[in-house]
């Protein structure tokens, strides 16, 4: 195909029969994540990507596509942010990558420094004061659970072997993740090979009962989660939770009164608490870290995703100075051998340096508000659609949660697929869409801008619209 230079938004001469193509040659080769295959190409269109900016994707037939949910949550600033491709770019030419066993880089050091320096923090507790480098936020999250029981380990208490996480919850795909998942579609198959973990009712604010308050419904669950660790608190080394936003399980969202709560019953158990704020840190949810909306540090905090703006895969997990010195020893057993081969990888970490001045520079945390103010006016256009049963919001996060009558009484058979007719609705209209069942949410990049702000709310409602017409006419 021949090249196009005037238009460094496309790699390829655009047009139907260059995505066709890409198509047919990814299908040969290519298996994707979180794919039933069998559906491409026809009941799930694939979306050949030819390049991205700012809040937009060009396809290879070069059409623009509005990426409403960040490219999985990842991306911060928009596609192609020159400044982070910059120091990619800088640092390639410096230092690609060097083992962190043994060996040390000014990236890895200074990246340390600053989230140490901007981590949630409390008056009664140290600060959070090292840092371990992983891979993505998976790994991230083996390498918290595995720090919590080598540390009691490491103390000669060899029963607390147990976690508690929440219903609901979702902590990624490596087999230790998913012992303290609670998703069935994720967790159902591979549950022969999983460790035992213990289950607390979420705090999740959509299923309140009928006069309940969000505040109410977390105290609630927070008494359950006092029961359990009155029964089992000598079985358990840490409470493993996703603070305010349950994302992979449905964009369920729930007050931080739960968090504070959930932090006291840690410490009056002894047990350690891990906040995975992989999908909902770096501003997401209208704080820095959703945590800091409870006033409460965590032992461990797991983050990822937005952690290098979307552009290269990284994770950090935060942690005390007292979980770091109980690994130290002259016994090798006693160490935190845990290892990845491109761990602080230099030019991912030259990318969430660069993505932490952008905050600096640009005022994002101040910017967010503005825009979600904007996001919240459109969402509550939604709130008399006769299939909308709930519309939540969490800073740059709103949900929507769809059925047959509105209410929470009356679900959509699943077999309908509400959610996929309404994504392939939607990318007909140039906005992408990926629905969690049958709940609709906006994710976007911080730079989006009013103009999109408005296409995505106009085709949110087309696509349910849409959706809804079309399973009626298909049963």
């Amino acid at each position: 195909m021949r090249e196009i230079t005037h238009d460094p938004m496309m790699l390829t001469e655009p047009g139907a029969d260059a995505a066709d193509s890409w198509r047919e040659r990814d299908l040969k080769v290519l298996w994707h994540p979180c794919t039933q295959m069998r559906e491409h190409p026809h009941t799930l269109p694939l979306l050949p990507i030819a390049s991205g900016r700012g809040e937009w994707l060009i396809g290879q037939d070069g059409r623009r596509y509005l990426d409403a949910i960040s490219s999985w949550w990842t991306n911060l600033f928009g596609h192609a942010e020159p400044r982070i491709a910059q120091a990619i770019a800088t640092q390639a030419l410096t230092l690609e990558h060097v083992i962190l066993a043994g060996c040390s880089h000014p990236p890895a050091v200074e990246l340390a420094e600053r989230l140490l320096a901007i981590a949630p923090r409390q008056p009664d507790r140290a600060p959070l004061s090292k840092v371990f480098y992983a891979d993505n936020g998976s790994a991230g999250v083996e390498v918290a659970l595995k720090m919590a029981f080598h540390w009691f380990r490491n103390r000669g208490v060899e029963g607390r072997t147990k976690f508690i996480a929440l219903e609901n919850g979702y902590h990624g795909e490596t087999l230790g993740a998913l012992a303290v998942g609670d998703i069935p579609l994720y967790r159902r198959i591979y549950a022969p090979l999983l460790a035992e973990s213990i289950f607390a009712p979420s705090p999740d604010a959509y299923a309140c009962e009928a006069g309940e308050t969000p505040a109410e419904r977390a105290r609630h669950a927070a008494q359950a989660l006092r029961d359990l660790l009155e029964r089992h608190a000598d079985e358990v080394c840490a409470l493993i939770l996703e603070p305010r936003v349950q994302c992979a399980g449905g964009m369920r969202m729930h007050d931080p009164l739960y968090l504070k709560l959930a932090r006291e019953l840690c410490d009056q158990h002894g047990v350690f608490l891990i906040a995975d704020e992989i999908a909902v840190g770096f501003g997401r949810t209208g704080t820095m870290f959703a945590s800091e909306q409870a006033g409460v540090m965590p032992d461990l905090l797991c983050l990822s995703k937005g952690l290098t703006g979307g552009a290269l895969p990284l994770a950090a997990v935060l942690t005390t100075q007292s979980i770091y010195d109980g690994f130290l020893d002259d016994s090798r057993e006693r160490a935190f051998l845990h290892s990845h081969s491109y761990t602080g990888n230099p030019l991912a970490c030259a990318a969430a340096l660069a993505s932490l001045s952008i905050f600096d520079d640009d005022k994002v945390i101040e910017r967010n508000r503005a825009t979600s103010q904007r996001m919240a006016a459109l969402a509550s256009e939604f709130v008399d659609h006769p299939q909308v049963a709930d519309v939540r919001q969490a800073g740059m996060i709103v949900a929507f949660e769809l059925t047959r009558g509105g209410d929470k009484r009356t679900p959509f058979d699943p077999a309908a697929r509400i959610g996929l007719r309404a994504y392939r609705a939607a990318l007909e209209r140039g906005v992408l869409l990926r629905p969690l069942g049958d709940t609709l949410y906006w994710m976007p990049p911080y730079c989006i801008d009013d103009d999109a702000l408005n296409l995505l709310a106009a085709t949110t409602r087309a696509a349910i619209d849409h959706a809804v017409q079309e399973a009626a006419a298909c049963a």
